[in-house]
């Protein structure tokens, strides 16, 4: 089984937000992210900055 970490980029870094992603579902003002052992949780005012597929990581920013 894949497992995908989600990271948030911030100024100097990146920071783990949660691991073992099942589900990202795109919402109008944000993303609701589902994981295996935590359940789902949503993140307002974040986007996807990118996704690399290899890793099983995926990069968001907070839109402004």
């Amino acid at each position: 089984m894949c497992q995908t970490s989600v990271f948030q980029e911030k100024a100097g870094g990146v920071e783990l937000l949660l691991e073992n992603v099942t589900s990202l579902e795109v919402l109008a003002d944000g993303l609701r992210i589902a994981s295996l052992f935590e359940g789902a949780r949503e993140f307002p005012g974040m986007a996807i900055r990118r996704i690399d597929f290899t890793a099983g990581k995926v990069f968001l920013y907070e839109r402004k």
